[in-house]
């Protein structure tokens, strides 16, 4: 069969996924995406509700499967399948973990770890930790980041503990809350803290909310995934690496295109290295000596956009509004409402370059008094109007100058 004929087949294929992570979802998109770049014709089987459901799977009379093997039952259930079968999951560092005979596409656990480790030690956090998840077997991938850590902190000599926890659980919520609460506030300050998942990372945010411990001040977290629903549920965004998921599944789709036609990859493994850091609030440590300053700062990052005033800033921290904002001049060089109105533009500056909410619902939920007065706030700082810097943010056409699209941008 010519390259040409094998393109222009159609093919039945399965994508065994649970796409409630962002993790899977990012991966059948990047199928999807070599579909529409290429002149492949697949049928694609996904269950109705995008979750992976393995029964009857070997009575499935298709061509070929895409599946996710940090699942144990996945890999169960395809052992020794009669059809092409691509592998993706987890990096490991023990070889024999690989299964053998199929084409394995997987995340480079390592170089997650060491992005997050080297961007922590960047922002001067002299004190490393990990929050990962319970021994399991569908968690092997979060031991592989641990032995990551390890290997890092051994290298530098560090004493860097690692903290599994509970596994999520709505009896169990509030005592894992709570043991989390109890490792947070015994961990030497500041100290960054690599969680294994978005979903961990927020865990932290919230025990550190709760137990009024500044971040990024004090705890400074950094997740993997880039998961936007997390980044929705969290007062204070949280940085995050991002995997490289979308050309994971192009690679993977990319494989089996090539077995549809005869190709045969037994033990071929590929690692895919992270994109890189979506570095936000969680994340922006600066070494502050006031702890009213840290106190002041962890109550803006939560509230700055429900229009809070210096007033209610100094009740939260409990000195005046005459004390605090000496305490503001003097490591900040700022006043604290210049700091309230910064988070308040950054949030704007945000949900604007999402391209998903218009000027006057930015405004609302930005805390701005008014759209003419954001508009104000936009022309003083920034030397734009809130339309200019969207329209500046916008993904770059092929035929558009880079002068052209840095020309707001370079201002903020």
């Amino acid at each position: 069969m010519t390259r040409a004929t094998a393109s222009q087949t159609s093919h039945r294929i399965a994508l065994l996924f649970n796409a409630n992570k962002v993790y899977d979802r990012e991966i059948i998109a990047g199928i999807g995406h070599y579909l529409r770049s290429t002149r492949v014709a697949w049928d694609l089987f996904l269950e109705e509700d995008f979750r992976c459901r393995l029964a009857g799977i070997e009575r499935f009379e298709g061509d070929g499967i895409i599946a996710d093997f940090d699942d144990p039952a996945v890999a169960e259930a395809l052992q020794g399948s009669p059809l092409p079968v691509v592998a993706v999951g987890s990096s490991y560092e023990d070889s024999a973990q690989y299964p053998t005979a199929l084409p394995y596409i997987a995340t480079d656990n390592k170089k997650l770890v060491s992005l997050a480790w080297t961007h922590l030690i960047g922002a001067g956090l002299p004190h490393l930790a990990m929050y990962s998840l319970p021994v399991a077997l569908e968690n092997r991938w979060a031991q592989e980041r641990e032995r990551a850590f390890q290997a890092l902190a051994h290298t530098e000599d560090m004493d860097a503990p690692i903290y599994r926890g509970l596994a999520t659980s709505a009896p169990s919520w509030n005592q894992a809350i709570e043991q989390l609460s109890a490792w947070l506030h015994a961990l030497p300050k500041p100290v960054g803290v690599i969680a294994v998942t978005d979903a961990r990372a927020r865990h932290l945010l919230q025990a550190c909310l709760m137990h009024g411990i500044a971040v990024p001040e004090q705890v400074a977290i950094i997740g993997i995934d880039n998961d936007p629903l997390t980044r929705t549920l969290a007062r204070i965004p949280l940085s995050s690496v991002i995997q490289g998921t979308a050309e994971m599944g192009k690679t993977a789709a990319h494989l089996l295109h090539q077995m549809l036609g005869g190709a045969r990859f037994p033990g071929r493994r590929i690692l895919v290295p992270p994109v890189g850091i979506n570095v936000l609030e969680s994340t922006k440590h600066e070494p502050l000596s006031s702890p009213h300053v840290m106190r002041a700062r962890h109550f803006i990052r939560q509230y700055a956009c429900q229009g809070i005033k210096t007033e209610q800033v100094a009740d939260y921290v409990g000195v005046s509004r005459s004390s605090l904002e000496e305490y503001f001049r003097r490591e900040l060089h700022c006043t604290v409402h210049q700091e309230i109105l910064r988070h308040k533009l950054d949030a704007a500056k945000a949900m604007l370059a999402s391209h998903n909410a218009s000027n006057a619902e930015v405004a609302i939920r930005c805390g701005f008094t008014s759209l003419q007065y954001m508009y104000a706030v936009f022309r003083r700082e920034l030397d734009c109007t809130p339309r200019e810097y969207q329209d500046s943010v916008k993904p770059p056409s092929p035929s558009a100058s880079s002068a052209t699209r840095a020309a707001c941008t370079s201002n903020s």
